[in-house]
C-alpha cells in the first residue's frame, strides 16, 4: 500500500503500523478492518473506554452458532424475523421449532435459523400442541422453555386502537384479528406444559382502556402457572435504543419456583457507542470474544461500514433512495431540530441524542413518510446496517425484502440482545435450579 511513496511509523505504546503520507498521495483505503491494542511491557492487552464501560458489540452470527448448548430447548411462536429466537441462542439455548405466519417475516427468519429448527407457516389457530410435540419429539411437560410475542398493534398506544378490536385488519403483509392471538398462544401452552413460558407484548397492554385485556391475559396465562409481567427496557439490557416492552415470565406450578427476571445493567449504550462512525472519526468495534478491537472505514456507508469485508453483497441491504429524506422538504425543519428533540409539526420527526440510546425504532419507521426517528447528522434515514446496531442484531444477521420490509423487521423484533438478558434470567434463576430429570 503506496509501496516506496509511504514510510511505516511506530507510535510509542501501541502495537499498530501507521503509514505517513504527508506530501504524497492518499494510499488506497480498504474496508477490511484492521486490529489496535495497547501494548504493556511486552505484551498485547485490548483496549478499554475511559468509563469501564465495555464496548459494544453483538457477537456475529457464526459466533452465536458456535455457543455451547446449554442443555435447554425452545419453541417460539409469532417468531417475526427471529429477534428473541437469536437471543435465545446467545444464551445458549435451542430453538427446535418456530411459528411464523408472514411470509416475509418468515423468509428473513429462515435466512438466520440454525438448521434443525422447524419452520411452520401456518396461522397459528391452525396450530396444536401435539403438532409441535410430535414435530420436536417430545411429550407434554418435556419443553423447557415456550416463547411467543402475540402481535402487539391492537394495543399499541398510538392510534385509535379500540376501534380494530374485535375487527379484522391490515396487519404486515396480511389482514387479520391480531387482539385474540394471546389467548391462542395461552391454548398451546396448556396443551404442552412446557417448564416456563416467556411473552413479550407491548408497554400499551397495561395503559389505558387495554387493562382490561392484560388482567384477562393474565388470569389465562396463570392457569397451572406462577406468572408474573414487568415493564423491563431496552436501553438497560444492553441496546442502545429506548424501548420499552412487557414481560410476561411463567413457571409451571409443580416446579415450586418463582418467575425469574433480569436486573438492569449498570451503563446505558448511546448512538455513537452503536455506530461510533457516525461523527467521522473511523469506528470501532471488538472482534470476536478475545476482547480485540476492530477499526473500520469513517463513513456509515454500508459499502464501507464494519464487516463490509465479509463478503456480503450489499445489494441485498436494500439501501436504496428511500433512504435519503431529504427529498420529502423537511430540511429545513430538520436542522431546527436538537438532539433527542421532537416535531409535532412533521409528524413526530425525532433526531435522536448522539450521546444517549435512540428513541424507539417503530415498524413504520422505513416508510416513504417522513415520521419517525432519522439520522441524527444526516439528512436522511437510518441504512439497514445502522439500524442491525441500534437493535441489537449482529452485522451479519441476514435481512430480506425491500428496505420498508427489513426496517418492519427490525422495528416489529425483540431486540435479541435484551432477550438474550431475559433467556439468561430464566435459564439460571429457574431452569438450572431444578433437579435433574423434572
Amino acid at each position: 500500500m503506496g509501496g516506496d511513496q509511504s514510510r511505516i511509523r511506530r507510535f510509542p505504546g501501541i502495537a499498530h503500523e501507521f503509514i505517513e503520507v504527508a506530501g504524497r498521495p492518499l494510499p488506497t483505503l480498504t474496508t477490511r478492518p484492521f486490529r489496535i491494542v495497547i501494548e504493556r511491557d511486552g505484551k498485547e492487552e485490548p483496549m478499554r473506554p475511559p468509563d469501564g464501560k465495555p464496548p459494544y458489540r453483538v457477537p456475529s452470527m457464526a459466533e452465536v452458532a458456535a455457543l455451547p448448548w446449554n442443555g435447554f430447548s425452545v419453541a417460539s411462536t409469532f417468531s417475526g424475523c427471529g429477534g428473541s429466537s437469536l437471543g435465545y441462542r446467545m444464551a445458549g439455548f435451542r430453538v427446535l421449532w418456530a411459528s411464523e405466519f408472514i411470509e416475509a417475516a418468515r423468509n428473513t427468519y429462515r435466512a438466520n435459523a440454525s438448521p434443525y429448527t422447524i419452520v411452520d407457516p401456518r396461522d397459528i389457530r391452525q396450530v396444536k400442541a401435539s403438532d409441535i410435540l410430535d414435530a420436536i419429539g417430545m411429550k407434554p411437560g418435556e419443553l423447557d422453555l415456550f416463547d411467543g410475542s402475540p402481535p402487539c398493534a391492537s394495543f399499541s398506544t398510538s392510534g385509535k386502537r379500540e376501534a380494530g378490536w374485535g375487527r379484522v385488519k391490515k396487519y404486515s403483509d396480511t389482514e387479520q384479528r391480531t387482539d385474540d392471538l394471546f389467548f391462542e398462544y395461552a391454548r398451546l401452552i396448556q396443551g404442552l406444559r412446557p417448564k416456563t413460558f416467556v411473552a413479550e407484548n407491548v408497554s400499551g397492554l397495561v395503559k389505558g382502556t387495554a387493562k382490561g385485556y392484560f388482567l384477562e391475559i393474565l388470569q389465562t396465562l396463570k392457569r397451572g402457572y406462577r406468572v408474573e409481567a414487568k415493564l423491563l427496557d431496552a436501553q438497560w439490557l444492553g441496546v442502545p435504543q429506548a424501548r420499552q416492552r412487557l414481560i410476561f415470565v411463567g413457571v409451571r406450578e409443580d416446579l415450586c419456583f418463582s418467575p425469574a427476571f433480569p436486573k438492569p445493567l449498570p451503563f446505558r449504550y448511546t448512538v455513537r457507542d452503536a455506530i461510533p462512525w457516525i461523527c467521522g472519526i473511523g469506528g470501532i468495534r471488538e472482534s470476536g470474544f478475545s476482547g480485540e478491537r476492530m477499526v473500520s472505514s469513517n463513513s456509515p456507508c454500508p459499502t464501507i461500514m464494519a464487516g463490509g469485508g465479509n463478503g456480503m453483497n450489499t445489494s441485498q441491504f436494500g439501501v436504496e433512495a428511500e433512504t435519503d429524506i431529504s427529498r420529502f422538504a423537511i430540511g429545513e425543519e430538520w436542522d431546527k431540530l436538537k438532539p433527542g428533540e421532537q416535531s409535532d409539526r412533521f409528524f413526530q420527526l425525532v433526531k435522536p441524542p448522539l450521546d444517549g440510546p435512540c428513541p424507539t425504532i417503530t415498524a413504520s419507521g422505513g416508510s416513504g413518510s417522513i415520521a419517525g426517528v432519522v439520522h441524527p447528522t444526516e439528512k436522511r434515514k437510518f441504512t439497514i446496517p445502522e439500524l442491525r446496531r441500534i437493535c441489537g442484531f449482529p452485522d451479519d444477521f441476514v435481512l430480506t425484502g425491500t428496505y420498508q420490509q427489513q426496517w418492519e423487521r427490525l422495528g416489529r423484533a425483540v431486540p435479541p440482545v435484551m432477550m438474550m438478558h431475559i433467556a439468561g434470567a430464566v435459564r439460571d434463576g429457574v431452569l438450572r435450579r431444578l433437579p435433574r430429570g423434572a
